[in-house]
């Protein structure tokens, strides 16, 4: 599928950016992928998003999109060729959807970049937290699937993206803080979609090797990234 012009500022260990090129992947739209320095942000990226000087950006036909999960909807309604819907068409399903992606991105993820800074006490307490938000998206999951593959059912969704883009973060800082927030015993669907989603042919080609975030996230001392 011709591409339109479209490239993808970013970096590789970064959720967000890796949500873009998912959702990208899932509509069969080629793409460049220009990969920044964020200690040294280019001028591209700087005229693309002036205001928050953040990746991801998308650019389309010389367009600049920004915020992945704006991006990721742009993707969803420009790119309908291939019958593939990234956002459930019912809109109360897709209401569902949006609940639970921004539930995620926050309440979840700030209890995973408090980590690197609470103390002993404290540290057990924000683990506590997000095991109990992990066993409400355990119930989610149970709902939004209806018994299949994914928070989309049969295929990939805007919810599946959102949550799967953080996984290698997760499972990287459950080894190198000796703990585990996901527990087969109250995660068992969530453990189970883990692996299916990683191993989906959009999703494998993009999310890095779990040995690399846990390298990065050695000299973070287990904090995830503040890329938006």
């Amino acid at each position: 599928m011709a591409s339109g012009g479209v490239k993808v500022l970013g970096t590789p260990y970064s959720p967000y950016v890796n949500r873009v090129q998912i959702a990208l992947n899932l509509k069969s739209v080629d793409f460049e992928f220009i990969e920044e320095n964020l200690s040294s942000k280019s001028d591209l990226l700087l005229k693309c998003n002036p205001v928050n000087r953040k990746v991801p950006v998308l650019i389309h036909d010389e367009n600049c999109i920004c915020e992945s999960l704006t991006i990721i909807q742009y993707i969803d309604e420009t790119w309908t060729t291939n019958g593939y819907s990234i956002l459930p068409s019912d809109p109360y399903d897709r209401a569902v959807a949006r609940f639970w992606s921004a539930y995620f991105d926050d309440k979840l993820v700030p209890l995973m970049r408090e980590l690197k800074s609470v103390q002993k006490e404290e540290k057990v307490a924000a683990i506590e937290r997000i095991k109990e938000a992990m066993v409400l998206l355990e119930e989610a999951y149970e709902k939004c699937s209806k018994g299949k593959s994914y928070f989309g059912a049969d295929n990939i969704g805007y919810i599946d993206i959102v949550l799967g883009s953080y996984m290698g973060w997760i499972k990287a800082m459950e080894i190198v803080g000796g703990m585990k927030v996901m527990e087969e015993a109250k995660t068992p669907g969530l453990l189970g979609w883990i692996h299916k989603f990683m191993s989906n042919n959009a999703v494998k080609s993009v999310i890095p090797e779990t040995e690399i975030f846990v390298k990065l996230l050695r000299a973070r001392a287990i904090a995830p990234p503040k890329y938006s």
